[in-house]
C-alpha cells in the first residue's frame, strides 16, 4: 500500500477535516499553496463557515462503485431507483439542507473500472464527502487477476485519502452464506476485506463493518439474487453510513437482529435455489460466454452535483422538489453482477 503523503497524511490525522481537493498535486510550489489552503480550511471549518453550514454538515457527496450504490433492487422501473447512498444524501440534507449530490456508480463495474472511469470525474467534482464501494464483481467474476484488482484497490484507497475528502468505505457482507456456490468465493471475500479494513485504518476513512452485522445474516435483508441488498438492506447500510459519519440520531441499532427476521424452512431454502439459478445464474453465465456484463451501454444515474433539496416552494410536478430525488428507471430482473 502507498505511504501516506500530502493530504494523505492531514486526512489520516483528522479524517473529518474537509480539505481543499484541489491541492492534490506533487510540484513544490503546489505543495506550498496546498498547506495554505489546509490551514484556511480548517480555520473555515472549526468557525463554522463552510458552506454556511456547521462542522457537521457536509456540501458536496459524490458516491461511486457498482450496483450496490447505484441501488439495484430498491426500486423499480416504475419508481426508479434509489440505494443506500440516495438514503445518506437526504438523511444528510435533512440534517443540513442544501447539499449537493453527485452518484457515478454503474451495476457490473469492477475496481479497475471504478479507479480509471468514476474516481476523476469524482475528484473533479471537489466533494468533501465521497462513499465507495466496489470489488464484488471482482470477487465473485473469474478471469482478471484477483492479485491486480487488490492491487487497484490500494491505488483507489490512496488516491480518496488525498482528496482531502471524508471517505466512508465498507467491508462485504457475507454472502458466501446465501449463495449456493458461495464456498468459491470465499476465500476472495475474506482477501479484499482485510484489504478495505486494513485502508480504513491507515487512511482513516470511516468503516462500515457489514461482515460482522448480526442484520447482514437475515434473508430478508437481500434480494432474490442473494448478492444486492433489498430495499430493508439498503435501508439498513444508509444508517450503518450514518453511523460511521456520527450523524445527529445515529446509533448502532441498524447491526442487530430483526425483531422478526425473515426465515426460511427447507422447502423454501430449495425453492429459493432453483429461483437463483434459473432468474440469476444461468442469465449471469449466458453474459459471460457472450462476453457482456451489466453495464454494457449505462451511464450514472445521477453524473452531475446536483443540489438534493430545494428553497421552499411548489413542486415541480413530478413527485419531488426541484432537484430532489425524481423517479430514475433502471431496475432489471435477473441481475447477478454487483
Amino acid at each position: 500500500m502507498q505511504s501516506r503523503s500530502g493530504l494523505a497524511a492531514a486526512t489520516a490525522a483528522n479524517p473529518g477535516a474537509r480539505v481543499n481537493p484541489s491541492s492534490c498535486t506533487h510540484t513544490p510550489a503546489r505543495r506550498a499553496r496546498a498547506g495554505s489552503q489546509r490551514i484556511s480550511a480548517r480555520i473555515a471549518i472549526s468557525l463554522g463557515f463552510v458552506c454556511g453550514a456547521d462542522r457537521a454538515g457536509y456540501c458536496r457527496y459524490v458516491a461511486i462503485g457498482d450496483s450496490q450504490t447505484e441501488g439495484l433492487w430498491d426500486g423499480d422501473d416504475a419508481v426508479g431507483l434509489l440505494g443506500f447512498a440516495d438514503r445518506l444524501a437526504a438523511m444528510i440534507d435533512a440534517l443540513h439542507p442544501g447539499l449537493h449530490y453527485a452518484n457515478l456508480a454503474i451495476r457490473g463495474k469492477r475496481i479497475t473500472d471504478v479507479l480509471t472511469e468514476q474516481l476523476p470525474q469524482a475528484l473533479a467534482m471537489r466533494p468533501d464527502l465521497i462513499t465507495v464501494c466496489a470489488g464484488m464483481n471482482d470477487v465473485i467474476q473469474p478471469g482478471r487477476s484477483f492479485g491486480r484488482a487488490l492491487a487497484d484497490l490500494d491505488h483507489l484507497h490512496a488516491a480518496l485519502a488525498e482528496s482531502g475528502a471524508t471517505v466512508v468505505t465498507t467491508t462485504f457482507p457475507n454472502v458466501a452464506q446465501f449463495l449456493p456456490l458461495g464456498r468459491l468465493v470465499s476465500t476472495r471475500l475474506a482477501r479484499i476485506n482485510e484489504a478495505i479494513s486494513a485502508a480504513a485504518g491507515h487512511y482513516g476513512f470511516r468503516l462500515v463493518d457489514l461482515y460482522n452485522a448480526v442484520s447482514m445474516r437475515e434473508v430478508d435483508t437481500w434480494a432474490v439474487d442473494r448478492v444486492h441488498a433489498s430495499t430493508k438492506g439498503h435501508v439498513l447500510f444508509a444508517a450503518a453510513a450514518a453511523e460511521a459519519l456520527n450523524l445527529p440520531g445515529s446509533n448502532h441499532d441498524w447491526a442487530g437482529a430483526s425483531a422478526d427476521p425473515g426465515r426460511l424452512s427447507f422447502s423454501a431454502g430449495t425453492l429459493g435455489h432453483l429461483r437463483w439459478a434459473h432468474e440469476s445464474f444461468v442469465p449471469w453465465i449466458w453474459r459471460r460466454l457472450r462476453g457482456r456484463s451489466s453495464s454494457d451501454g449505462r451511464v450514472p444515474k445521477r453524473p452531475r452535483l446536483e443540489r438534493l433539496s430545494a428553497p421552499r416552494g411548489p413542486h415541480n410536478g413530478s413527485g419531488a422538489r426541484e432537484g430532489g430525488f425524481a423517479p430514475r428507471p433502471g431496475q432489471e430482473s435477473g441481475i447477478l453482477d454487483p
